[in-house]
């Protein structure tokens, strides 16, 4: 009872380690029933009717592309299968290439036409000012887009002048981007409000959800996870959330056997 008081950590680790292993080679597949605020973006989506103009703002770079990535492709499928037009941009200098290459790999997937039903704007600076710019003139926020295409002459922006013509906007953010389209945007513009973010960063958004300012949030790779099966789009999320969900319950495990070896070797009495 003693030596089991004492197991080397290195053994603990290794188990963890073989356990992750096998989580990755063998595919089996666990239950991912969608929290209340994912079904709260999906529902929002579904509710649209074909041709409305979604904007995402790809607001992360590659050091959190691993949660947030998943999240934009999985997003992006279910727009391209209900027939909405979708804006891209970013406010993240890092985040052009990954948007661009989310944006652009699923279109091709449902045979979108770039300019007709689908544009990505590109980076440009400016956060506050730039919302604000886009809330009343999105042809001088944006004069160009990504290809140095003139935005005001793009089929897919015919009907859309400002912020008030989106009919959803979705913020994937790693960082205070959510707060700045809420404050700045949302509450001037009055179009609705959907967002993923990372996972430490999901508490902090709860009660935005509770005063209705988001219509719903996806956090981290279990939100990413949840969509993916809603969507009927299986892929990095899920397969992230196997070794995930392993590590978890053999943690659990561990501290369920240290405290009833603690307790069953009589150390608590004498505490």
């Amino acid at each position: 009872m003693e030596r089991l008081l004492h197991i080397d950590r290195r053994i603990i680790f290794a188990i963890i380690t073989v356990a992750v292993i096998v989580s990755l080679i063998l595919r089996f597949e666990l239950p991912i029933p969608a929290s209340i605020p994912v079904q709260g973006v999906y529902n929002k989506v579904e509710s649209l009717p074909e041709g409305s103009h979604v904007l995402i703002s790809f607001d992360y770079d590659p050091s959190s592309k691993e949660e947030l990535q998943p999240m934009a492709i999985a997003f992006l499928h279910h727009c391209f299968q209900r027939n909405l037009k979708v804006i891209g941009m970013t406010h993240y200098p890092g985040s052009p290439g990954l948007a661009e290459r989310a944006i652009v790999s699923v279109a091709e997937q449902y045979q979108k036409v770039n300019g007709k039903d689908y544009v990505f704007l590109g980076f440009k600076p400016g956060s506050a000012s730039l919302i604000i710019n886009m809330g009343e003139n999105l042809y001088s926020a944006f004069p160009k887009d990504y290809y140095g295409n003139d935005t005001s002459t793009l089929p897919i922006l015919q009907e859309v002048e400002s912020l008030r013509d989106i009919e959803l906007l979705f913020d994937l953010a790693a960082g205070t981007t959510i707060e700045l389209w809420i404050v700045y945007g949302k509450e001037k513009y009055k179009f609705e409000l959907g967002a993923g973010c990372t996972a430490v960063m999901g508490p902090d958004m709860y009660p935005f959800l509770q005063s209705k300012q988001l219509v719903g949030l996806l956090g981290g790779l279990k939100g990413a996870a949840e969509y993916e099966a809603l969507v009927g789009k299986e892929a990095n999320a899920v397969s992230g959330m196997r070794p995930q969900s392993v590590v978890h319950v053999i943690i659990i495990l561990f501290v369920i056997f240290g405290n009833v070896i603690y307790f069953a070797s009589g150390k608590a009495r004498h505490a």
